[in-house]
């Protein structure tokens, strides 16, 4: 009944979202090279790993870079273009990596590029998924982007270790096929919006303090997201570390927290969907911020691997929450035409954290201890809730005149040819 009512669900999202969910998964799917970026700079060109971490460093600000990028331009020449864009940045970035044995900044350099292209892309995906579907779809449909796009991570380093065991060459060439793929896919079915904040009839936003002040409570969510967005990214520094050295457990353990965050996310990720369109923004986000305290509170009051992957099912349920509600929370209460800028900004902070977590919390270890870590990262959400609780937080009732509404575009499954009329 289940399986039925989604197919039902499915079929009901014009085409083009389908094909952009299937370009998620693949693309997702496809990433074969960052994951075993420093294991190809160390082992394949021979650098050290205190310098193959540093290049690593640097070239990861691009996604940062594309974040930015984004948004401006999805609003000037379209969602379509953006991700496209995206798309061949990331395949041009890493053919350079593969081909060009330069000195050591070129490598950086053209990570950089390969990681504007990631930046780019799922804030561009979101702003199309804003476009074309109506409020009440949101939820499920960025639920179902979220779950494939899971799924596609937990398949992609697996397919990636094998390519990389057998020749980097054939990582990078299925990481690039897997991106000029998903290009050809969205020039295909994926159509070219036309309006944006310069062209769009009857939807212009007057360029006035007060306006940009209405769209302050959406700002607020989206920046204050990070203290539950940082826990995200410190998990992911920290658990191989304490796998590996404080519990002194095999790495491939540290593959076993990862399967369990995907089983999560595809098992539950549409339970979860079904029963929060029945609460509040607020409510939901607070609900997220205790999801997220109660399953750091597990590790840093008990730290065994049992208490580790229990705690995992707990966090991952807040995650998907946040994944669900903030990109929806945007597109209900921010003009058509100011939606990728938001998105992107989204992305930044993503972003962020993923630059300032990692070298925050690895001074913290070595100075205090992995416990310090673990209580910082308990103390992250708590911070969120109390923001979340002081915010003024709207409800979709309260949605601003002009907030993203679905254009009218081809359902019939026939590929996308030209701008819509």
């Amino acid at each position: 009944m289940r399986l039925t009512r989604f197919r039902e669900r499915f079929a009901e999202l014009p085409s083009a979202l389908r094909v952009l969910f299937l370009v998620a998964f693949v693309n997702r799917a496809g990433m074969f090279v960052f994951p075993l970026l420093a294991v190809y700079l160390v082992r394949g060109k021979g650098l050290g790993t205190g310098e193959a971490g540093l290049l690593i460093s640097v070239g990861s600000t691009g996604l940062l870079a594309g974040s930015l990028l984004s948004g401006p331009y999805c609003d000037r020449r379209g969602r379509r273009p953006a991700l496209i864009s995206a798309l061949l940045l990331n395949a041009g970035g890493y053919l350079g990596l593969a081909t060009l044995d330069g000195p050591p900044w070129t490598y950086s350099a053209l990570l950089f590029v390969a990681m504007v292209g990631m930046g780019m892309f799922s804030p561009a995906a979101n702003t199309l998924i804003a476009d074309l579907t109506s409020p009440e779809q949101r939820p499920f449909a960025y639920t179902v982007n979220y779950i494939g796009n899971n799924l596609g991570m937990g398949i992609g380093p697996l397919l990636g270790g094998v390519a990389a065991a057998y020749s980097y060459s054939v990582m990078f060439a299925g990481n690039i096929l897997a991106g000029l793929v998903c290009a050809a896919l969205i020039v295909a079915w994926v159509p070219d919006g036309e309006r944006t904040a310069l062209t769009a009839v009857g939807r212009t936003t007057p360029r006035t303090g007060r306006r940009r002040l209405e769209h302050g409570h959406v700002l607020l969510v989206v920046l204050v997201s990070f203290f539950y967005v940082a826990p995200l990214i410190g998990l992911e520094y920290t658990l191989p570390l304490a796998v590996t050295d404080v519990l002194d457990r095999s790495a491939g353990l540290v593959g076993v927290v990862y399967t369990i965050n995907s089983a999560v996310v595809v098992g539950l990720g549409l339970l979860v969907e079904k029963r929060i369109t029945a609460y509040s923004t607020k409510v939901l986000l607070l609900f997220a911020g205790l999801l997220w305290t109660l399953g750091l509170a597990i590790p840093a009051v008990v730290f065994s691997l049992p208490a580790i992957l229990l705690s995992t099912v707990v966090w991952t349920l807040g995650e998907i929450v946040v994944s669900v509600v903030v990109p929806t929370y945007i597109a209900d209460h921010v003009p058509e035409q100011r939606v990728g800028g938001y998105m992107a900004l989204n992305g930044f902070v993503l972003g962020l954290a993923r630059l300032l977590v990692p070298a925050g919390l690895g001074v913290l270890w070595q100075a205090h201890g992995h416990r310090s870590v673990f209580f910082t990262m308990l103390a992250t959400p708590i911070v969120g809730m109390a923001a979340f609780a002081l915010l003024r937080i709207r409800t979709t009732s309260d949605a601003a005149p002009g907030a993203a509404q679905p254009q009218p575009i081809p359902t019939s499954g026939t590929p996308a040819s030209g701008k819509q009329t």
